[in-house]
């Protein structure tokens, strides 16, 4: 027979253990809400050690929770447990965290606890959220370029009957011919711009910071409020195939709405990466370069973000919406990804571009 008190000390011992090596976060609080232990998952979720946390309250570890200090009270005297699969709160440093929730009534030490335990699934949802954002996006390119060419054909055939009537009116008349001629090939021009581009890339092995730096220069040549570009490059990023031409048209168009979009004491930053274990349209890709484009600005209209990239889509009143649908475009082309995250004080849009593992060789 076991010592009841060595089957005691076996069970508090592997419960401590099991904890240590749990992935879901696990939050203790008393029946004041106060945090009394957070196993390691909690502390790599809430970039916090349980040093630093012991003794907050619940409301000071979860900024701006989801769940209400009230459900918390009401779990203390019913004990009746509760989950929820979409809850955000904040961060110390202001990130957003999404995570599916359980809530129950545990006793230690014969004091009612209460057991939070937490699983983060943005990532999930970011997966989910961008394939259904890419079928959209290909949706409504598909779309416009449909009407594009159903637009353009009868512009062509308009422009040549004003010319071939042109040929049969006097000099005072051919003014009105020649504005029909005009706003014809105003129109044909727009809608070859909403067709995007059509060339296939021409693909050289380069540097990335190259084009990054003909960027930098050419904003210095457009850039009336003398808005600070900084860059902060990692050195070690090798060499990849990419089209020049276009992976800087589609970077500039990125720099060149941040420019109109802020003040003149705001600050835009170019930064390269490498990146690790990043799914790039439904693909797991072991290592891709990183592009970000920083800025501290106001930041981007919540209800233009999720439908920012399509055609015609634009936050700025004399905007064409047409730059980020063509940096888009160009970014695909290069069987890459480009997507942003913004909220005011800090919008950064990210290019992902494969990288081949024999590059690093």
């Amino acid at each position: 027979m076991h010592d009841r008190r060595e089957i005691q000390q076996l069970k508090l011992t592997y419960q401590q253990q099991l904890s240590h090596q749990m992935v879901t976060a696990v939050i203790a609080l008393d029946d004041n809400l106060i945090v009394k232990y957070i196993n390691p998952a909690a502390e790599a979720l809430l970039v916090k050690s349980l040093h630093n946390l012991y003794g907050l309250t619940i409301d000071e570890v979860l900024h701006n929770c989801s769940i209400s200090k009230k459900r918390y009270q009401q779990l203390l005297t019913t004990g009746q447990e509760f989950a929820d699969s979409d809850v955000t709160f904040m961060l110390f440093d202001g990130t957003t965290v999404t995570v599916e929730v359980t809530v129950s009534a545990v006793e230690f030490n014969q004091v009612a606890h209460i057991l939070i335990e937490l699983k983060q699934i943005d990532q999930q949802k970011q997966i989910s959220l961008e394939a259904t954002q890419q079928q959209q996006w290909e949706a409504a390119r598909d779309l416009i370029r449909g009407l594009a060419h159903e637009i353009k054909n009868p512009l062509g055939g308009l422009r040549g009957a004003a010319q071939l009537l042109s040929k049969e009116l006097s000099e005072d008349q051919q003014e009105y011919t020649k504005m029909i001629i005009e706003q014809s090939d105003r129109l044909t021009n727009l809608v070859d711009k909403l067709l995007g581009p059509n060339q296939l890339p021409n693909m050289v092995h380069q540097n990335i910071h190259a084009v990054l730096e003909k960027v930098h220069k050419l904003t210095g040549f457009n850039n009336p409020k003398k808005i600070k570009v900084q860059r902060d490059y990692d050195p070690s990023i090798p060499e990849i195939y990419f089209d020049e031409d276009k992976l800087q048209q589609a970077v500039l168009n990125i720099v060149s709405n941040a420019l109109m979009a802020l003040a003149s004491d705001d600050i835009i930053t170019l930064r390269t990466r490498i990146a690790s274990n990043k799914t790039i349209n439904g693909k797991r890709i072991r290592l891709c370069i990183e592009i970000s484009i920083i800025d501290n600005g106001p930041g981007i209209p919540a209800h233009i973000q999720d439908t920012l990239f399509y055609p015609m889509i634009s936050g700025r009143n004399n905007g064409t919406g047409l730059g980020l649908s063509i940096s888009q475009t160009l970014i695909h082309q290069h069987q890459g990804k480009l997507f942003c995250k913004s909220r005011p004080g800090r919008t950064e849009f990210t290019i992902l571009l494969p990288l081949p593992e024999e590059s690093l060789t």
